[in-house]
């Protein structure tokens, strides 16, 4: 093995992370925050969007503007991911920073629904390229026995973005009063930090030695891609990732309507008690993916996502019954600790499931994938909620959601702790049990 591929391997004991490391996870974790940031404050003005009679269309239409990015995700992680793996990590994941920035702050400016759903789809291109590209790098370089703590810390970004955009909502909405647009207009930041930060990264080392290993052995991409091995796991992780991203925005996106509607089963808070929830909810969001990441390196990854995904079902009654304020912020609370560490485990666990000459694409586009899959899940709950209930839309969308996470989780493979630029991470990696 090369002295670059032996850099990133972990020694015993607990590693310090280097600054190189620190700045590559920094950024990641920035990028993945302000991602989720732009795409719940879509969730928190969609009734305000209603209401701007420039648009003309109603909350279920508008619903498919968070459809619109899902859709085009899968795009940006295949585009960014393959360059990704052509060229390295470091030029793409800001190109792409710089393609969902301003597709983000545009929106303030849309003048009516047809350009909002067009910016909101070249935002989804961002966005999809963001997660795998920058939780390769970050998994690349973080020491291999840290890994599961730092996958659920970087996966809590998403989930510190919806707390943000909640908090940002609360702010400049509830108390000052400004209109939607200006919440936009705030996407700028984040980015820009993220952007700084990523400048002086480095190149991945991984990368580096997988392509070195590649022009020894006369390898291309399309052979790696092509092997039988990799397509079944290609698959297998798409099908995971669809229940995955199932459970998350079942649990998430129509949730702040829920709380807020007085029609069809919500609860029918006000707007800043209904926020504050979200805020809470989120608080357990960060808490079960930071406890959940940690917790994969002693169970192992398949185990604590069972775990994670089964103890969310005695939750379900407190989480989707209108009991008052207090039990729907514990139960949503309680949701989202086990829903989000579910997915605390996943950055390390998708990666270390990849072949070294495809990370930049694969995690990426499966998880992606998986995201296009679940694309309908907000209209079809407003739908449901429209005709059935609320109850009856997070019932029939949660449960399912939670089932199948837990039985396919059950039925796969993991490669907890895989050496990054060994020759088992060369091609198709298939350790685990």
């Amino acid at each position: 093995m090369s002295d670059s591929a032996d850099s990133v391997v972990a020694k015993p004991g607990k590693q310090k992370l280097t600054s190189d490391q620190r700045n590559s996870f920094i950024a990641a974790s920035l990028g993945w925050s302000m991602d989720a940031f732009d795409y719940f404050l879509v969730v928190f003005v969609i009734a305000d969007i209603a209401k701007d009679k420039s648009f003309g269309a109603t909350a279920t239409q508008l619903a498919f503007i968070t459809t619109a990015t899902l859709v085009m995700r899968p795009v940006g992680a295949l585009v960014f991911g393959l360059w990704a793996d052509r060229v390295g990590r470091r030029v793409p994941l800001m190109v792409d920073v710089i393609l969902y920035s301003v597709a983000g702050v545009l929106c303030a400016v849309a003048p009516n629904f047809t350009v909002l759903l067009i910016l909101r789809f070249v935002y989804g291109i961002g966005m999809g390229g963001e997660w795998g590209l920058g939780a390769a790098l970050a998994m690349e370089k973080i020491p291999v026995q840290r890994r599961g703590f730092f996958s659920g810390v970087l996966q809590a970004g998403y989930s510190a973005g919806y707390l943000v955009a909640a908090l940002a909502y609360l702010l400049f909405h509830t108390a000052l009063g400004l209109d939607w647009r200006w919440i936009f207009a705030l996407s700028i930041f984040p980015a820009l930090i993220s952007l700084l930060i990523r400048s002086r990264v480095k190149e991945s080392e991984v990368w580096e030695a997988a392509q070195e290993k590649m022009r020894v052995t006369k390898t291309s991409v399309k052979d790696v891609l092509l092997n039988r091995k990799v397509i079944r796991r290609f698959v297998y992780l798409i099908l995971l990732m669809t229940a995955f991203n199932w459970m998350s925005h079942g649990t998430q996106d129509v949730y702040p309507t829920f709380l807020k509607a007085t029609e069809h089963g919500g609860a029918g808070l006000t707007s800043a008690t209904s926020t504050w929830i979200a805020v809470i909810y989120n608080i357990g969001a960060i808490i079960g993916g930071l406890t959940f990441g940690a917790l994969s390196e002693k169970l192992g990854r398949r185990r604590t996502i069972v775990t994670a995904a089964v103890l969310g079902l005695p939750i379900i009654p407190i989480f989707a019954f209108d009991h008052g304020a207090g039990l729907l912020a514990l139960g949503s609370f309680l949701m989202q600790i086990m829903v989000q560490g579910a997915w605390g485990v996943i950055p390390a666990h998708l990666t270390e499931m990849s072949p070294d000459a495809v990370r930049g694409f694969y995690p990426g586009v499966t998880y992606q994938l998986g995201n296009l899959l679940a694309a309908l899940n907000l209209p079809i709950q407003q739908s449901i909620a429209e005709s059935q209930g609320y109850t009856a839309a997070l019932l029939w969308t949660v449960i399912p959601a939670l089932v199948l996470v837990a039985v396919l989780t059950s039925f796969g493979k993991e490669a907890k702790s895989i050496r990054f630029g060994g020759e088992a991470a060369t091609t198709a990696p298939v350790s685990g049990g």
